[in-house]
């Protein structure tokens, strides 16, 4: 296993929509290990294999306290939503060190595939109702701070592209130290 790198908005990558996965092999064994690896290394409760580059509709979530219930879901599709919705302070992370309020859909019904290809189906609320929904936004191209005004959203993506400059710079300092 391995950790994987883990896009940062704005990242263009982050809005390519996720193809179906259509075999279930080692590899797909691998990226789920690898992504389960990473989401607990960030730390978080959920990522989208769109996150790490990975352009194909495999999702790992695991919301216990003790992180020990990974759920793997493969070609998720939400059967029904509920009309009620919820606001819950959401964060991602591709979005490092921002929360904010999202407003969805307060039960989902959804149908997936776990790793070997075997179809389940999981009514969710709460907090897993919430992580499947951010998880598959990611599946379709779409991250969180969408749902934010244009002002927030701009205000988000220049603070994270400052940090991005400010690591790149301590990058190039900490090499040309290094000769």
């Amino acid at each position: 296993m391995s950790i994987l790198n883990i896009l940062r908005y704005p990242d263009p990558r982050l809005h390519k929509v996720a193809k179906p996965v259509e075999v279930f092999d080692e590899r797909i064994a691998r990226l789920v290990a690898d992504m389960a690896e990473t989401m607990y290394d960030a730390p978080g409760i959920g990522l989208a294999a769109s996150q790490v580059d990975v352009h194909e509709q495999v999702v790992v979530i695991d919301i216990s306290e003790t992180k020990d219930q990974l759920t793997v879901f493969i070609n998720p599709q939400i059967l029904w939503a509920s009309d009620e919705k919820q606001v819950y302070d959401e964060g991602c992370l591709s979005v490092p060190g921002i929360y904010d309020d999202v407003e969805r859909p307060a039960k989902v019904k959804v149908r997936a595939q776990d790793a070997k290809g075997e179809f389940f189906e999981v009514d969710a609320d709460g907090l897993l109702a919430v992580c499947i929904q951010h998880e598959m936004d990611h599946l379709a191209g779409k991250v969180f701070v969408e749902y934010l005004s244009p002002l927030k959203r701009n205000r988000i993506k220049t603070k994270l592209q400052k940090e991005e400059r400010g690591m790149d710079r301590e990058k190039q300092l900490r090499a040309a130290g290094r000769r």
